[in-house]
């Protein structure tokens, strides 16, 4: 099958689409978006976190079939362009030194992003648990809350820096909680 579907705000096609094939194989091996990782193939660990019409969702657990006509924001849709448009959550990672091997910080990334487009200034039981279904080998993830915490906080400071829809009207649309 041709897949066609939205993908960070752009109209994406791959051919010659299984249309069982996952999701997860289709951004990363067909569409060149390899933010997202391949680790368990069981919806597990969470390395694989995407949106799926503004909802959190295991990629690859989503048959490719499933995102026809859909959309789908990645890791790397929630930056606005270079290092200095990193969405506020990423950089907070990146500051806080949430990241060591990097295999987990996409589906973190993702799922923090979601976390704080519902609750601004989550508790750290609300963080903990929105952050259950993510599995990180290295860091023990207290950087990883210090970095959640410090997204919420400059968000809050700065509601803009966090809404995608003051920097791209257009973005509004593709992200949860818009």
């Amino acid at each position: 099958m041709r897949l066609t579907c939205t993908v960070n705000g752009q109209r994406r096609q791959a051919d010659g689409v299984w249309e069982g094939e996952s999701l997860l194989f289709v951004l990363r091996d067909r569409m060149s978006l390899p933010g997202s990782k391949n680790a368990c193939e069981q919806g597990e660990c969470g390395s694989c976190t995407v949106y799926l019409d503004g909802l959190p969702v295991c990629a690859c657990l989503v048959a490719a079939g499933q995102a026809q006509d859909r959309e789908v924001v990645t890791v790397e849709g929630l930056a606005t362009g270079d290092d200095d448009d990193l969405d506020p959550v990423q950089r907070a990672y990146l500051d806080a030194g949430a990241v060591q091997c990097g295999f987990c910080t996409p589906g973190l990334v993702v799922a923090t992003h979601d976390l704080l487009h519902r609750s601004g200034r989550p508790t750290d039981p609300e963080i903990r648990e929105a952050l259950a279904g993510n599995l990180c080998r290295c860091t023990g993830y207290e950087k990883i809350l210090d970095a959640v915490r410090l997204a919420a906080a400059r968000m809050a400071a700065d509601p803009a820096a966090g809404d995608p829809a003051a920097a791209d009207p257009a973005a509004g649309d593709r992200t949860a909680g818009s």
